[in-house]
């Protein structure tokens, strides 16, 4: 899959030459929200030592804009196209799931790492009661598939996973970027003009397939599917995730230097596959093999 944030709506890849849709199982539109939306103030993104920080505050034309203009631009016969419902409340939550219900979108991915407004500012996705709200509401909203998108900056991902489930989640995506900042040490600034960001790419992924191994040890109860991702620029890295119990795989950082990633992906997948003897990739989802686990570092 091709992940919310990193090909606009869908079009921005397209004009990359040996681009296809069909490289990837679905693309997952950019954040929307119910009103449109301006973004955060530059700086927006900013590299670090195997990664990006980005604070680009949900920019988008608003619901009705990528309902009634945007929409009806994608091919939905060459690939899945999948919505990411964002909000500030519950209300935006489901008032955005609401118009994507009345829509040809394939799914819904729910971005519950918003900050909730009525609550002083905290994450919706930190706090499993709250997470559980969300998607409680949303499910009542449509009948589309809903997938809970699940954030690290959290205590127990387990719990809030079993909570999601519980209250309609239909999938998993773990994980969405973790906080952190960049300072310009000269002027002793923050280099972002949010101060803060999620931090993505390779320099996060062994963090991304614990939380995956972590969240299916909930999902595979309730036969729930999980969409890992964090890092993931190579077959060998996605096949961590589906070893540890994801069953599909998203891209984001490593399209912004290698465009045409996906297919290389796959086709190291399929090789793997071919040397093992394995028939099908779902044959190893979950296979990790373990005889012990700690506590922690600390043992």
């Amino acid at each position: 899959m091709l992940l919310s944030g990193c090909v606009g709506f869908g079009e921005e890849y397209t004009r990359v030459a040996g681009f296809s849709n069909r490289d990837a199982g679905a693309i997952v539109l950019k954040g929307t929200t119910g009103e449109p939306r301006l973004g955060n103030p530059a700086h927006r993104v900013w590299e670090t030592p195997a990664g990006m920080l980005n604070a680009i505050g949900l920019q988008n034309p608003g619901v009705d804009a990528v309902v009634e203009k945007i929409l009806p631009t994608l091919d939905f016969t060459e690939t899945r196209f999948f919505a990411n419902a964002c909000g500030s409340t519950i209300e935006e939550y489901v008032e955005v799931c609401r118009r994507f219900d009345d829509s040809p979108i394939d799914a819904i991915e729910v971005n519950i790492s918003c900050p909730n407004v009525k609550e002083g500012g905290a994450s919706f996705g930190n706090y499993p009661d709250a997470s559980a709200q969300v998607i409680a509401a949303c499910r009542k909203a449509t009948t589309k598939p809903l997938i809970a998108k699940l954030s690290p900056n959290q205590t127990d991902i387990q719990e809030n996973a079993r909570r999601c489930i519980e209250a309609g989640a239909d999938a998993l995506a773990v994980i969405n970027t973790l906080m952190g900042m960049a300072i310009d040490v000269e002027a002793r600034r923050p280099v972002l003009g949010n101060v803060q960001g999620g931090l993505s790419g390779p320099a996060i992924r062994p963090i991304s397939v614990l939380k995956t191994w972590q969240v299916h040890q909930v999902a595979k109860k309730h036969a729930v599917p999980i969409i890992g991702q964090g890092g993931i620029a190579s077959a060998r890295d996605a096949l961590e995730f589906i070893i540890a119990g994801a069953a599909a795989v998203g891209v984001g950082t490593a399209l912004f230097y290698d465009p045409l990633v996906c297919r290389k992906i796959n086709a190291g997948m399929v090789e793997y596959l071919r040397r093992h003897g394995i028939a099908r990739l779902a044959d190893i989802v979950g296979s990790l093999a373990t005889a012990t686990t700690s506590a922690g570092p600390c043992g």
